[in-house]
């Protein structure tokens, strides 16, 4: 501490003078110390506000080029945030979806906008016959997720178109292999049509031989009936079917056959009053084939039931038998084309089925044991439902038609 002293002694004086000098030049060197801190700091500061401007500057040309970018996706996007709700949309999802969508809940323009999901559990069909594919990821830290929408019917349409071509294709090749098959019932036919130019004949047998060349020649005709109903999936005129008329056209159908086999035909229908959407000569023939593959692999005092149910925008028509039942390998095979266990089969008869329940826009699965019968579950869109595209592109998914 600076003690202060008579100011009369020029030694006091002289020391007081040295203090304040000392003094003076520490607030000066303080001073400017505290100056170049400052100078310093104002330069760090204006270095930080131009990095900091130009990172404004690339964020908001980045969100711009983000947002140019969104707009020009052809997919839709749409965010959605932790409680469900839309939040943000590009205009390819306003085109697929409609206004408004902001705002809204997702689930109810799920409920509202779409049909029952198609076979791929990842895409919808919409009301007017589109096909979304839709995918959605996390939003990471913040609650919620981002949605993809694609409509993906342009790319169905051509598989569609690919598998017809490979049908064809297949069919091509085996025209050949089936000359022998549509030769023995023709020759057999040519035969019996011989004998009834001999006038020796009696009535009886002459009958009989009619008998038989109607029976051959309606399988010359059934054959040719699954080679085209193969080669022509998607091709059909959909009308309202009523359900319980199109069981009764079936039963009639099928009776004759099963009472001259010895097999018991039920029908039970638990649908009443509603309508298929459909072609119902296509959808006769595939079930005649259902119930004729049944009947070959039972002996007299079999059983076969035809079942139909409601299951929501569908129906449900089932074919089960108390047959033999078949092995897990050959279940997962029947429905490829030109696969046969029966000698005289062709191999197309359930692939027919699975081509045309595709092209109405329906699935069939197929359950089976050895030992505990086999049940085939057709669902088909019932009328004012879901309408299949004319071209009927629907691909054969493994979940939509099973072994």
């Amino acid at each position: 501490m600076i003690q202060l002293q008579s100011l009369d002694d020029p030694e006091n004086l002289r020391q007081a003078f040295e203090v304040f000098n000392r003094l003076s030049r520490s607030l000066t060197e303080s001073y400017r110390e505290l100056e170049s801190q400052v100078a310093r700091l104002n330069q760090e500061l204006a270095a930080a506000r131009s990095e900091r401007l130009e990172t404004l500057t690339e964020k908001e040309k980045l969100a711009n080029r983000l947002q140019r970018l969104l707009e020009l996706l052809p997919g839709g996007v749409i965010v959605v945030d932790g409680r469900g709700k839309i939040v943000e949309c590009n205009p390819a999802a306003v085109h697929l979806l409609g206004e408004p969508l902001v705002g809204e809940e997702w689930n109810g323009i799920l409920a509202r906008r779409f049909l029952a999901a198609v076979d791929n559990p990842h895409e919808r069909r919409l009301h007017d016959g589109r096909i979304v594919n839709i995918s959605a990821r996390p939003l990471g830290d913040e609650p919620g997720q981002i949605l993809l929408l694609t409509d993906v019917s342009d790319l169905h349409a051509l598989q569609t178109l690919l598998e017809q071509h490979k049908r064809l294709s297949a069919m091509g090749e085996m025209v050949a292999s089936m000359a022998h098959q549509v030769r023995t019932p023709l020759s057999t036919a040519i035969l019996y049509a011989s004998q009834l130019g001999d006038d020796r004949l009696d009535p009886e047998r002459r009958r009989r031989f009619s008998v038989r060349i109607l029976e051959r020649l309606r399988h010359l005709e059934r054959q040719v009936d699954d080679m085209l109903a193969y080669a022509r999936e998607g091709r059909f005129a959909m009308d309202p079917i009523p359900v319980a008329a199109f069981l009764r056209r079936l039963q009639r159908a099928a009776e004759p056959h099963f009472t001259a086999a010895a097999v018991r035909l039920d029908v039970v229908n638990r649908c009443r009053g509603v309508a298929l959407l459909g072609n119902a000569e296509a959808l006769e023939g595939a079930f005649l084939n259902l119930l004729d593959n049944a009947l070959a692999v039972l002996g007299p005092g079999g059983k076969v039931t035809v079942q139909a149910r409601e299951d929501g925008d569908r129906i449900c028509l089932s074919v089960i038998d108390d047959g033999p039942g078949m092995d897990e390998d050959t279940r997962r095979r029947i429905f490829e084309p030109f696969f046969t266990t029966r000698p005289d089969g062709t191999g197309l008869g359930l692939a027919v089925v699975a081509s045309v329940v595709r092209a109405h826009g329906g699935t069939v699965r197929c359950h089976s044991r050895p030992g505990q019968g086999s049940a085939f579950h057709v669902c088909l869109p019932r009328n004012g439902g879901e309408r299949p595209l004319p071209s009927g592109p629907r691909r054969l998914e493994n979940e939509g038609v099973q072994g």
